[in-house]
């Protein structure tokens, strides 16, 4: 039995499967509870059963990023892993950059299903898994004390402790945008440019044009009062520069 086969056996998704269903289901757990507290609360029905709806509806199109991250997962590590990473506490944007960080520190080429063992997914999920849970653990013990500083009057009028959130937040996207950004020119620089394509340049190439198409989704949003893009900005961007990257690979040879 392949490597695939195992990670893609029935034992995978009873377990996967059993977490997402447990996650499922406290999520519905607190939906009706928040239901029944908006209306003993006086909140009109019409409108929360509407907000429900506008809510499911506009989930929907984000959601299609998380599958493209699955799909693109599971070619190396099966179906029931990504799809338990992704569904429960996991970010596109974490889980394949860790994925590929750990199967190149341990001396694969990269997240390759030919080049898979038993032993390298082990190791790959339990990179996955350890270490974005710190998020988890810091919110048991300093989530109450962050939570006073938001509702402390004196930072609500400044906005300081959401403010120092927001920078962080946008300080790290823009160290991890600089690292891919980084590797993919020095790619390009080692693998000779424009003349000798060798796959150096596509990944930079896919970059400007999937940075280009939200920048674009952005402009509609804030220029244009076109604000229902931003629910499938991100996946857009992706399918648009992975159909760019199909095309530049078939014209490139």
């Amino acid at each position: 039995m392949s490597i695939l086969s195992k990670l893609n056996s029935p034992t995978m998704y009873l377990i996967c499967g059993a977490i997402v269903l447990f996650v499922a289901i406290v999520c519905v757990f607190f939906m009706v509870r928040a239901y029944r507290a908006g209306l003993a609360i006086g909140m009109d029905k019409t409108k929360m059963k509407r907000t429900i709806t506008a809510s499911a509806t506009f989930a929907v199109l984000p959601s299609v990023g998380i599958l493209l991250g699955v799909i693109a997962l599971s070619g190396s590590l099966g179906t029931p892993l990504p799809w338990l990473r992704l569904s429960v506490i996991g970010a596109l944007h974490y889980e394949t950059q860790v994925a590929q960080g750990a199967a190149e520190a341990i001396g694969l080429s990269g997240l390759s299903a030919a080049e898979m063992t038993a032993e390298a997914f082990t190791t790959i999920a339990l990179v996955m898994s350890a270490c974005i849970m710190w998020g988890m653990v810091f919110s048991i013990f300093f989530n109450k004390k962050y939570l006073k500083r938001l509702q402390n009057p004196k930072n609500a009028n400044t906005g300081a402790a959401a403010g120092f959130g927001d920078t962080a937040m946008t300080a790290m996207f823009i160290g991890l945008v600089s690292a891919y950004i980084g590797s993919y020119i020095g790619g390009f620089v080692s693998g000779g440019g424009l003349l000798s394509f060798s796959g150096s340049w596509l990944p930079l190439a896919v970059a400007i044009i999937a940075g280009a198409v939200m920048a674009l989704f952005i402009w509609l949003a804030e220029k244009k009062n076109a604000a229902w893009v931003e629910s499938f900005s991100i996946a857009g961007s992706m399918l648009i520069a992975m159909a760019a990257a199909v095309v530049i690979k078939a014209i490139a040879g």
